[in-house]
């Protein structure tokens, strides 16, 4: 409780306070079909095409709280599609539930609970599908022997604004229990790869000039203020959908 109310202060200090008590919602976590054993949870709910609303959640022996206010937030230019339909390079946004288990940036830890990695000029995240052992991870280019080639992939620091700061959405991604580092090689590798073609990159980061290209975005202050809440011991968990389909995702 200490650490939400000092998180609660923090938020607030950006302009954020806790919401008043309502009617419950159809994207309320407990109208919601796959929380799991999640207690933070974050709701995106596609309020237009490229639009969406994002709410945080977390809780608490009472029960569910949002623990600040709605906050607007941007997808895909391709609108959503459910994430098992989903196909690499179309734009669209994956709907379901997900994971949040990392989190990187080209800007030092904001103070990050989630395992948080500096990104380097000669970082990328692997989108070639060609390469099955390491799509949809993160690679620096410059390995041993290097098979996947840096064309098909995402140079993370060609995008300074949008990853300043970023959450790995676990949307398409192998079990981090069969992702290895490959010390010969120097790059990470996976014994259960990822589905080549449906897509890799999926993201939390902060807002560029409009639309993403699958990714979930808001402004810097917000997610700046949800790398400082997030907390892996509470196994944090992203739902995202339209409205008419969330209570499904």
């Amino acid at each position: 409780m200490r650490r939400l109310v000092v998180l609660l202060g923090l938020l607030g200090a950006l302009g954020i306070a806790a919401p008043a008590d309502g009617a419950v919602p159809s994207w309320f976590p407990t109208r919601l079909a796959h929380v799991g054993d999640a207690r933070q949870l974050l709701v995106v709910v596609g309020t237009g095409r490229t639009y969406a609303t994002l709410h945080a959640y977390q809780r608490e022996p009472a029960g569910w709280r949002e623990v600040v206010p709605a906050m607007a937030a941007r997808i895909g230019y391709g609108g959503w599609v459910w994430a098992a339909r989903r196909v690499q390079d179309t734009g669209t946004t994956p709907a379901g539930t997900f994971p949040l288990t990392e989190a990187f940036g080209l800007a030092a830890d904001p103070g990050a609970e989630l395992p948080y990695r500096r990104v380097g000029t000669g970082d990328y995240w692997v989108g070639d599908r060609r390469d099955p052992r390491t799509y949809n991870l993160w690679e620096p280019a410059a390995v041993s022997g290097r098979t996947w080639r840096t064309g098909q992939s995402e140079r993370l620091s060609s995008f300074p604004v949008q990853y300043a700061f970023a959450v790995v959405i676990d949307f398409n991604r192998p079990s981090p229990a069969t992702v290895r580092w490959d010390p010969a090689h120097r790059e990470y590798v996976t014994s259960r790869p990822s589905a080549v073609g449906r897509g890799s990159a999926i993201f939390l980061h902060v807002n560029g000039r409009g639309s993403t290209a699958g990714c979930v975005s808001v402004t810097r202050t917000h997610l700046i203020g949800i790398l400082r809440w997030l907390d892996p011991a509470r196994h944090p968990r992203i739902v995202m959908a339209p409205l008419a389909d969330i209570g499904h995702a």
